[in-house]
């Protein structure tokens, strides 16, 4: 299997594994929920909000859900990926995080733990790609975080 097969198969892979663990935690939500605080509440709106800031700086036909960049992709530096690379993902852990608050079962909080890690390797998995297919990720990705501004 060639190493470029290899990485998409890993991509299809942390994909799969993204939706099971957002199925999962949505299931937590629905069957264990102990109440909806202020700060679940902010943070599944945050995460909602950065997620349709992001569709809406990215150009149709621009955006892939696994982490490899679309052939004739462009980078993006504006809107959310002005500060940070992925803010999709930190979206997604966003809203993860909710769903993990208004469980409060340990089930939810280690499907959230995974989820972050699953994101964290899909977003290393699509630089490499980018760095390849893009010479100016290099520069964009030493002025912007991964997904924190200014922490990750």
């Amino acid at each position: 299997m060639s190493s470029e097969r290899a990485r998409e198969l890993i991509g299809i892979i942390l994909v799969i594994l993204q939706f099971a663990l957002l199925a999962v935690l949505g299931w937590q939500v629905v069957t264990n929920a102990t109440g909806i605080s202020i700060s679940s509440l902010v943070l599944l709106l945050g995460g909602v909000l950065l997620g349709l800031w992001a569709l809406s700086a990215n150009r149709p036909g621009n955006f892939n859900i696994r982490p490899q960049p679309k052939p004739g992709g462009k980078l993006i530096e504006k809107g959310p990926y002005h500060m940070i690379r992925h803010p999709m993902y930190l979206s997604v852990i966003l809203v993860g995080l909710a769903a993990a608050l208004v469980s409060m079962q340990t089930v939810a909080w280690i499907c959230w733990a995974v989820l972050v890690a699953v994101l964290a390797a899909k977003a290393i998995l699509e630089e490499k790609a980018l760095l390849q297919q893009m010479p100016e990720y290099s520069q964009y990705r030493a002025r912007t975080s991964r997904f924190l501004p200014g922490v990750f």
